[in-house]
């Protein structure tokens, strides 16, 4: 996988519907692990509430996913949120929507839209953004390169999201993954091979409307 639709972020949003209130809290997260331990957290903050629904999707070698109606009839609450994951191609999240009940039934129909709409504005309050595979490069090279290495950086949309001055000029470097291979064949012709490329690992960037937010 080297692209992938998420969240941001923690998002959380509070709606009124008929008397019911509805909490939604929304994170990324890597792993079932810590999708549990947010679920958890929520329900421990939240004991009293009628119910905590919940559902998430988590990518590794495999897809993985899971739902909790938490006694709302079966169908009406978790399912609709990881239907709405799926309609979004989200992945790598978990959604949590606590409910107060108020004295109203909303029947099925009303459930699933009540849960649904609960989720999504809690993904908005998150932030959709992509993430896309880049490789992380440090690049060492003299002055008198410098100005020419970072010149193609800008023009190839390579991120520099470091660099530093001493006896020689460091570049630290995000290379989008379908970019990497002509990313190291101009920077050797254009600095006629004076230069140390040091290759340092693999990173995804989150992307939001098209701008790299570096954190």
């Amino acid at each position: 996988m080297k692209e992938y639709k998420s969240v941001k972020g923690f998002g959380t949003k509070e709606i009124k519907i008929r008397k019911s209130r509805f909490i939604s809290y929304v994170k990324p997260v890597r792993s079932e692990v810590k999708a549990i331990e947010f679920i958890e957290k929520i329900k421990e903050k939240h004991k009293d509430a009628t119910h905590n629904v919940f559902a998430y999707i988590i990518y590794s070698d495999t897809e993985i996913y899971k739902y909790s109606d938490d006694k709302e009839p079966s169908g009406t609450a978790g399912r609709p949120i990881l239907d709405l994951l799926r309609k979004e191609n989200l992945i790598n999240i978990v959604v949590v929507v606590t409910r107060y009940f108020g004295g109203t039934l909303l029947g099925k129909g009303g459930l699933v839209r009540a849960y649904s709409q609960s989720a999504r504005l809690g993904i908005e309050k998150a932030e959709i953004v992509n993430n896309i595979l880049h490789y992380d490069y440090e690049l060492i090279i003299d002055y008198s390169n410098a100005g020419k290495v970072e010149n193609e950086m800008l023009n190839m949309n390579h991120i520099i999201y470091d660099k530093s001055f001493s006896q020689n000029v460091l570049f630290k470097v995000y290379v989008r993954y379908d970019k990497e291979k002509n990313f190291k064949k101009n920077i050797m012709d254009i600095t006629n091979g004076q230069i140390d490329i040091k290759f340092m690992g693999e990173k995804f960037v989150s992307f939001s409307k098209g701008k790299a937010i570096m954190r």
